[in-house]
């Protein structure tokens, strides 16, 4: 059995002031190898900050942060050539065209991928010749995207990646995160996209108020506290009540509306056959209500990602 990895970022007791304002409050958290982690929070909630932290940007006040087992504010220089970051804006001459910009990046690596096939891989091959100011926003988040990683670095940290994209693009998005995975880059990935969470990070790292709040697994998170439940609408009172007979102890009835009731308790496939059936015979249609990871997420912060 091969001995663990040390983790490709870790994050200790981190801690980001901006004046007065606590940004950061003693975070910590740690990535693994070849793994996708999603960082979730609410606007003002210190992630951002947190990932500049990461990405070199911002000089920890107190607490560490290692990337890749070194100093990303000291040894900058030393990171970059293994760091891939994706901003959302900024950073790019406006009358630059798309293919020049991606293959200068290109040349300042030691093993870069082609920038041709990497741009038609982003869907930008028709727009190679076209000036970055002449790009729409979600051209322009395809080619940061592809500038990110077109230096195959072993790290990459990828801000919104899917932000104002069509369904395709997004979609081919995914699919070269997923690529990167199986290569077994590590990819850190900030989203206000909860189902792009939930599909594509082995690890969820909730932020709220500068502190991790929640880590885990998006199934990890979404098995912890309230259940999955079935939903039901039309019997009577004294109909149900003959159905809650029928159930497990750990199991129960509530009445959420006029004749709409749901079932609560752990969805297993002996629940799942009770109700169904009891349904079935009363010409009724139950509904499974399937816990999300958005649940998960303004339980514990109280408030959506956007706000």
């Amino acid at each position: 059995m091969s001995a663990p990895r040390d983790p490709v970022v870790e994050v200790t007791d981190l801690s980001l002031r901006y004046g007065e304002t606590v940004a950061v409050d003693r975070l910590t958290m740690a990535v693994a190898a070849g793994s996708v982690t999603a960082v979730l929070g609410p606007n003002g909630a210190g992630k951002t900050s947190t990932l500049e932290a990461c990405e070199g940007y911002r000089r920890p006040q107190d607490g560490s942060v290692r990337v890749l087992g070194l100093d990303p504010w000291r040894d900058g220089r030393r990171l970059r050539p293994r760091v891939g970051v994706m901003l959302q804006s900024g950073g790019i001459y406006p009358a630059v065209k798309a293919g020049e910009m991606l293959r200068h990046i290109a040349a300042l690596h030691a093993r870069p991928l082609d920038a041709d096939s990497l741009l038609e891989r982003v869907g930008l091959s028709e727009a190679a010749e076209t000036p970055y100011r002449r790009l729409s926003g979600g051209q322009q988040q395809r080619l940061s995207l592809a500038m990110a990683v077109v230096g195959r670095p072993e790290l990459v940290f990828l801000d919104e990646p899917t932000a104002g994209l069509d369904p395709h693009a997004r979609h081919a998005t995914w699919e070269l995160i997923g690529d990167l995975r199986r290569d077994g880059v590590t990819v850190v990935l900030s989203t206000h996209f909860m189902d792009e969470a939930e599909r594509l990070a082995d690890q969820v790292v909730v932020v709220d108020h500068g502190r991790v709040v929640a880590a885990g697994s998006p199934r990890e998170l979404m098995a912890h506290g309230a259940r999955d439940r079935l939903r039901f609408s039309g019997p009577t009172p004294t109909e149900v009540a003959e159905l809650l007979a029928e159930l497990p102890p750990s199991s129960g009835v509530r009445e959420i509306g006029p004749a709409d009731y749901v079932v609560e308790g752990d969805l297993d496939p002996r629940l799942l056959a009770i109700v169904t059936s009891w349904c079935a015979a009363r010409g009724v249609m139950p509904e499974v209500e399937r816990r999300t990871l958005e649940d998960v997420f303004l339980e514990l912060t109280g408030r959506n990602l956007r706000r």
